[in-house]
């Protein structure tokens, strides 16, 4: 006989619901879960009793302030991480809910800490090549100096996020034939990409380099031993690079998608089309990159302009 709680089944029916109905991605899942764990283990203590469902109904504000307040203090948590917390939590709440159970209004009425906003910091066009030629000098075998150089490329071509990269299978890898990418994006969504004839014979020299047989399903982009290359594999090999490049720490594998967007915007690239591109469902989550490209434009005014650099004249000075 299962010892499983009636607030411990709902949090595994949950969590199986977020990866097959709202198709999250199981890094996404994974953080969720371990949110609204903290959650529970944290009123544990602070009820000095185990949770039980019931009590989903009698929280009230000072409780939920009373664990941001704690994972602040105890884990030196910020507000980011903090914001994405509550977010689990109230996605948990949510679910709840909707299964007829009741549960209380501080889920939705407390406000998330605010987060300070910062610009995405694009990388270079030519520290990316440099990247490419260092992925090519610093394999230990030829094949994984190939296999980088592809998912590089792609990352930057087609602006991917990391997680849609690594889950493309050796039938939908991108050949010369095609005009087009097909990616399934966050929450299922699919959208088409321009693909570009690097892209595809950077893959395509890849796969002629890999030591392994493929069957159609199988993961394009391979490990050493022939599994799947991880998305922390994927962020260990682009910080190696930054390293040989003497790059700061800000270049990521999500930061290649970064520059795809602010380079498109540069090159006066239509918002609306972006934000497609990128499978962005707010078009203020696209909106960013114009703030980006503006911040460049006057980084360059003032290093390049002449009269940038003048003295200000005062109204005295001018009559």
């Amino acid at each position: 006989m299962s010892n499983e709680t009636e607030l411990q089944k709902h949090i595994r029916n949950w969590q199986s619901a977020l990866g097959n109905q709202r198709r999250l991605s199981p890094h996404t899942v994974e953080n969720y879960g371990r949110d609204v764990a903290q959650f529970i283990g944290f009123l544990t203590h602070y009820f000095g009793r185990p949770v039980r469902l019931a009590d989903m109904e009698k929280l009230v504000l000072r409780d939920l302030r009373a664990f941001l307040a704690a994972r602040r203090q105890a884990d030196a948590a910020e507000s980011r991480s903090l914001a994405r917390s509550l977010s689990g939590i109230r996605s948990f709440a949510r679910h709840l809910a909707k299964q007829g159970v009741a549960v209380s209004a501080a889920f939705e009425l407390i406000k998330a800490p605010k987060t300070p906003k910062s610009l995405p910091r694009p990388v270079a066009a030519n520290d990316v090549f440099a990247m490419l030629e260092q992925a090519t000098a610093q394999a230990k075998r030829p094949w994984e100096g190939a296999r980088d150089v592809a998912l590089l490329v792609l990352l930057y071509g087609c602006g991917l996020r990391i997680t849609e990269a690594l889950s493309l299978t050796y039938a939908d890898r991108p050949q010369a034939e095609q005009t087009s990418l097909r990616i399934i994006g966050k929450g299922g969504k699919q959208r088409n990409l321009p693909l570009l004839p690097v892209i595809a014979d950077a893959v395509a020299q890849y796969l002629a380099a890999v030591p392994f047989t493929f069957q159609p399903a199988d993961p394009l982009f391979r490990g050493t031993r022939g599994k799947a290359f991880s998305p922390r594999q994927a962020q260990m090999m682009v910080a190696r690079l930054r390293g040989a490049c003497g790059l700061p720490e800000s270049v990521t594998p999500h930061a290649l998608r970064h520059s795809f967007a602010t380079h498109l915007m540069a090159a006066g690239g239509d918002l609306r089309t972006i934000q497609e591109l990128l499978g962005h469902a707010n078009l203020s989550s696209t909106q960013i990159y114009t703030l980006v490209d503006e911040a460049r434009l006057h980084a360059v005014y003032d290093k390049a302009h002449p009269r940038a650099h003048m003295p200000t004249q005062t109204k005295a000075e001018k009559a």
